[in-house]
């Protein structure tokens, strides 16, 4: 049920996000989702890819820090509501979302989108219970 994210910190200036790709191009390394935040000098781009050891390695190795973090992805109803819906199943639980993005749109008409959570076992946990779909690797990458 979790999903491995590949997280590396960037230079905020022109040419480091192209360059990164481009080495994990090279390597062979397929991006299925990413989001790039900007803080400051630096910007922290979060991927998800099959292959995440692999990424690690290749950007570790071209001179990017780096670190693997799990997160859910979870079908989201796409509809005014959708995300209200899986917030609602997790407030009375004290689970809080630290950060999540969208990972695409599903032929069902659902959204899909990534979530940390600071206690991502018992979200995962109560996210089913409430009848949620949680993406498994196999239902990302088909591995």
């Amino acid at each position: 049920m979790k999903i491995r994210q590949l997280s590396v910190f960037l230079e905020n200036r022109a040419g480091r996000l192209a360059g990164l790709c481009r080495t994990l191009a090279e390597a062979g390394v397929n991006l299925t989702t990413l989001t790039l935040a900007e803080a400051g000098e630096f910007g922290l781009l979060r991927l998800i890819t099959p292959e995440a050891d692999k990424a690690r390695e290749v950007v570790e190795r071209a001179g990017y820090a780096a670190t693997v973090t799990e997160v859910v992805a979870l079908q989201v109803p796409d509809r005014p509501g959708g995300l209200a819906s899986v917030l609602d199943v997790l407030e009375p639980h004290g689970i809080s979302v630290e950060y999540m993005y969208a990972f695409a749109m599903r032929a069902s008409g659902d959204a899909v989108m990534v979530f940390r959570f600071d206690d991502i076992d018992r979200a995962i946990s109560v996210l089913q219970a409430a009848g949620f779909n949680v993406f498994k690797s196999v239902d990302l990458f088909g591995t």
